[in-house]
């Protein structure tokens, strides 16, 4: 199955795609992520994701009242789903092709899933179905 759509046509920044996941990933968990909690888990200062969630809403990918938490927009969970399922899939090629554990295949793919293409990424997936 190939990514394409929102993710592709929108051409957001590195740092932009670790914000959404890491929301996906809290949101996942908690119904919402907090800045102090998005700041812990990206390792950057919480005035770093104040003005990150400022550039995010004027996008329509994510939306906060003062001082709120995060949740994400209907455009910032299709894309926050496409960012994590890209994760996903390269942590597990990382691991089957490689025999990473999972943590250094996690580590890894966290850098190569903002660069990767589509064309490398459906490969990827036909190589990971011929083993099912």
């Amino acid at each position: 199955m190939l990514i394409t759509g929102l993710l592709s046509a929108m051409n957001i920044s590195e740092s932009n795609e670790m914000y959404l996941e890491t929301i996906h990933i809290l949101e996942d968990a908690h119904g919402h992520a907090h800045i102090a909690d998005i700041a812990k888990r990206l390792g950057v200062t919480k005035p770093s994701v104040s003005k990150a969630m400022e550039q995010l809403k004027r996008e329509d990918l994510i939306s906060q009242e003062s001082y709120g938490p995060v949740t994400l927009t209907q455009k910032g969970k299709a894309i926050s789903k496409q960012i994590y399922r890209k994760h996903h899939v390269i942590t597990r090629y990382l691991e089957k092709s490689l025999n990473l554990n999972y943590g250094q295949a996690s580590e890894n793919a966290c850098r190569m899933e903002h660069s990767i293409t589509d064309a490398m990424l459906e490969a990827i997936e036909k190589y990971l179905e011929g083993d099912n």
